[in-house]
């Protein structure tokens, strides 16, 4: 059989495999042999056995023979922290030894769930002096992610770190430098670089399949109380039973007990990063997994309180433009945390467009140079996708929050591998255990985060300087 022959069964095996109301394109708009002849030349997902079988490109997760036990911690053990908890399992040959929370409910329910061998620890110097701790997680609000990590580092405790790496730059570059010179594993919390879909589309854009792209589209829509950032005030919550200090750190000048501002973190410039750095960061990373974009030349962004008038600082609708001019394309972002409409993201090629949501789907352009011909002769119609994929597609409309729809839009909760669904933070996860065990580099280490952190803080002095910043590359900083 002729490699021709090959593909044409392929493509019979593939169209066929596929329900007729999820196929990709319409059979009244393109006949089944017209479509076979004219994607003969368009670059395909992988190879043909890696589509059939959905398999991943990214490393498969840790099996349950590794033999060396790892000994972790956790610190920070609010809803985020609990969930990394309950995903790293035993079957990854871990044990948990130790928790820390400046929260003493929060903290005795870790210890709790962490199991038998788990001590708690209000301060978290506690918990990384402990020689028994191989490696700790951080899930604490962002202001402490920089001098916790720093301190890990230095005491040799390998770090999986929640998003956004920092709460500024000059953090930012200390914590990379800290680790270059530590050489402990790195990981930040960006598990949707495990996420199939974005490997496709690396995959597609590799290949030429859209031609240049020129401008880039992502977004963010959420519309409910904590997408919204408003988490609750549970009343147990008091002097007494936090330790404020030790949650405030050296970041504010706040001076009283305020149980609004240690639930809603978020929604103060002491404590977070903002939409840019808590929400724009997941579409940064997934762009830069994608593209390898790196830093941008410059940022712009604006934005305002439009809808959420609670008190907060920072904005509920925030956009920001990026330029990389030696790229030649322009990163659009806009999100808004008051319309839960889902928007996916938009990679416009010359040829192609290739949109990235709850499925990847590739739209010919009607005056692609590429596709001309085939446009032309019927064989494509600009008006259906000419490759649609969807096999990661998990039932959204059952989902009752429409944060976890958004989650679940962008691959953050699952993705499809080996024919099954699987946890993404579990594989990210899974990802850090077995470089700790066997060498290499995580994923989303910690050059790919100092990337993350730049960009998410361009945008943020954009917004509460009103001006344009730009890159400084040789000097490492924000002009």
């Amino acid at each position: 059989m002729t490699s021709g022959q090959q593909f044409a069964t392929f493509i019979g095996f593939l169209i066929n495999a596929i329900p007729a109301s999820s196929r990709m394109f319409d059979k009244t708009a393109i006949k089944r042999r017209n479509f076979i002849a004219g994607i003969g030349s368009v670059p395909l997902l992988v190879n043909s056995r890696d589509v059939a079988m959905n398999k991943r490109i990214s490393p498969e997760p840790l099996s349950n023979n590794e033999s060396d036990l790892l000994r972790l911690g956790i610190i920070g053990f609010g809803a985020r922290g609990e969930a990394l908890v309950k995903t790293v399992t035993k079957e990854l040959n871990i044990e948990w030894h130790g928790v820390s929370d400046v929260y003493n409910k929060r903290l005795e329910t870790g210890v709790a769930i962490a199991g038998t061998n788990a001590r708690g620890h209000q301060n978290y110097i506690d918990l990384l002096d402990r020689e028994d701790i191989d490696a700790v997680i951080i899930a604490t609000p962002d202001h402490w992610h920089a001098k916790m990590a720093i301190d890990a580092a230095q005491r040799g405790k390998h770090i999986y770190l929640e998003k956004c790496m920092t709460r500024t730059v000059d953090e930012a570059v200390a914590l990379r430098d800290a680790i270059r010179q530590s050489g402990v594993v790195f990981q930040l919390g960006h598990q949707g670089r495990q996420r199939d879909l974005n490997h496709k589309a690396k995959e597609l854009i590799g290949k030429g399949t859209i031609g240049q792209i020129t401008l880039i589209e992502t977004t963010t829509n959420r519309n409910d109380s904590p997408g919204g950032w408003s988490n609750g005030n549970e009343e147990r919550a008091s002097p007494e039973t936090v330790d404020w200090g030790l949650f405030q750190g050296d970041s504010s000048g706040q001076s009283g007990f305020s149980r609004e501002r240690y639930y809603n973190w978020r929604s103060y410039w002491d404590y977070g990063t903002g939409m840019s750095g808590d929400l724009f960061s997941n579409e940064y990373d997934a762009v830069n997994s994608i593209l390898d974009l790196g830093i941008p030349s410059s940022a712009m962004a604006s934005g305002g309180i439009y809808y959420h008038h609670d008190g907060r600082e920072v904005p509920d609708v925030f956009q920001a433009a990026f330029e990389f001019p030696d790229r030649r394309f322009t990163l659009l972002y806009s999100g808004t945390l008051a319309s839960g409409i889902p928007r996916g993201t938009l990679f416009m090629g010359r040829d192609a467009t290739l949109e990235l949501g709850r499925s990847l789907t590739v739209w010919a352009d009607k005056d692609s140079l590429k596709y001309k011909g085939r446009i032309e002769s019927a064989m494509m119609d600009p008006s259906t996708p000419f490759i649609r994929y969807d096999k990661e597609q998990i039932d959204v409309d059952a989902i009752s929050s429409p944060t976890s729809k958004y989650h679940a839009d962008r691959g953050l909760v699952e993705t499809y591998s080996a024919g099954k669904r699987i946890n993404t933070p579990y594989l990210h996860l899974a990802e850090w255990l077995r470089c700790i065990r066997n060498g290499g580099l995580t994923s989303c280490n910690v050059e790919r985060g100092f990337e993350e952190a730049i960009v998410a803080h361009m945008a943020t002095i954009s917004f509460r300087e009103e001006r344009k910043v730009h890159w400084d590359v040789q000097n490492e900083r924000i002009i």
